[in-house]
C-alpha cells in the first residue's frame, strides 16, 4: 500500500493529482451520504428494512417474548413502530454533520480511504461524526418517542412485565438505545452506497468518481 506521505511527495496516485483524489473522495462521500440518509429518513426507512429495523433492546427481548405470550403482541408492535419512526426522524439531521466531516478531510484521509477496504470512507465518517450525530439525534429521538407515545408504550409494557410473577425486573435506557441504533442503521446504508460506488461504474455519478475509483 502506498503511504499518504509518498503521495504528498509525488503529488499523484497513478495519473491522479492529490486535489483530484480529495475531490473524488469528497464527491463519493456526498453521494453515499445523500442516498443513505434519504433512505433512512424516508417513511419506513428503518421499519421496513430488516437490516436496520429497530427491535426491542437485546437485554430485554425476554420482555417482548413474554408479553406476546400473554396476548399483548399488538401493544408490542405499536412500540416497535414508534421506535423506528423516531430513528427515521433523527436521520434527517445527519447530512449537515457528514458534510462538516467531509469538509475537514485531509489528503492523508483521502488516500487512506482510496487505498482502504470497501467501507473505508464509511469508517472514516463513523470515527469523525459518531459523537456529533449522537448529540444531534438524541433530542430528536427523545421528542419523537414522546410524540408517538413510544415512551408511554414502553413504560406500560415494562410495568406490565415487571408485575408478572417470577420475572427479573427491567428498566433499560430506551432513548440511548434508540439513538445509537439509529446511527448504526444509517451507517449500514451509507456503507452500502460506498460499496456500490467502488464496485459499480454505473454508480459513479461523475467523471471524477470514474477517475478516482477506476484506479482501484
Amino acid at each position: 500500500m502506498e503511504k499518504a506521505g509518498q503521495v504528498l511527495n509525488n503529488q499523484s496516485v497513478g495519473n491522479l493529482s492529490n486535489d483530484e483524489i480529495v475531490q473524488g473522495l469528497k464527491e463519493a462521500l456526498k453521494v453515499g451520504i445523500s442516498n443513505g440518509a434519504s433512505q433512512a429518513s424516508a417513511l419506513d426507512g428503518y421499519f421496513k428494512n430488516n437490516l436496520i429495523k429497530l427491535a426491542f433492546p437485546p437485554d430485554v427481548q425476554r420482555v417482548e417474548t413474554k408479553l406476546r405470550q400473554i396476548g399483548l403482541g399488538g401493544e408490542v408492535d405499536k412500540f416497535i413502530l414508534s421506535l423506528n419512526r423516531a430513528a427515521e426522524d433523527a436521520a434527517k439531521k445527519s447530512k449537515p454533520v457528514f458534510v462538516k466531516a467531509i469538509t475537514s478531510m485531509t489528503i492523508q484521509d483521502a488516500v487512506g480511504i482510496l487505498r482502504g477496504d470497501s467501507t473505508a470512507a464509511t469508517q472514516y465518517l463513523r470515527k469523525s461524526t459518531n459523537q456529533e450525530l449522537y448529540n444531534q439525534f438524541f433530542p430528536v429521538v427523545d421528542s419523537t418517542l414522546k410524540l408517538n407515545n413510544a415512551t408511554k408504550y414502553y413504560a406500560d409494557l415494562v410495568n406490565t412485565y415487571n408485575k408478572l410473577p417470577l420475572v427479573q425486573k427491567v428498566n433499560p435506557d430506551l432513548k440511548q438505545y434508540a439513538t445509537q441504533k439509529a446511527i448504526d442503521g444509517l451507517f449500514v446504508l451509507v456503507a452500502q452506497e460506498e460499496r456500490k460506488i467502488r464496485k459499480d461504474p454505473v454508480a459513479r455519478v461523475n467523471d471524477v468518481l470514474q477517475k478516482v475509483f477506476g484506479q482501484k
